[in-house]
């Protein structure tokens, strides 16, 4: 995290993107995840492990039938981070809209 709140792990809209997406539910298959946020599974696969490794996102692998399934979960520790990122975010702009108005 630096010192404004950011949390360096979302420096990429795609983590973030990824991350707000698993926000609003209790795990995702890994293909709705890929098609919400327009990526390759190469790609997809590589930001869950950048998740994974910073401890914001679990991964759950099994079986439907006899199809192999990746369910991806945000953490509690990943939620926590993104609830502070983006409400450093929000300090951001709301600083940005207040010099606005002044100038």
């Amino acid at each position: 995290m630096t010192d404004d709140g950011l949390d360096e792990i979302f420096r990429t809209a795609t983590r973030l993107r990824i991350s707000a997406f698993l926000s609003g539910c209790d795990e995702a298959e890994f293909r709705a995840v890929q098609d919400y946020c327009d990526l390759s599974p190469s790609a997809l696969s590589k930001n869950i492990s950048a998740l994974e490794e910073a401890g914001y996102v679990s991964v759950r692998k099994g079986h439907v039938g006899r199809t192999p399934k990746t369910w991806l979960a945000l953490t509690d520790s990943g939620r926590a981070a993104l609830a502070g990122h983006l409400a450093a975010l929000q300090a951001i702009a709301d600083t940005a809209a207040q010099h606005a108005r002044k100038g």
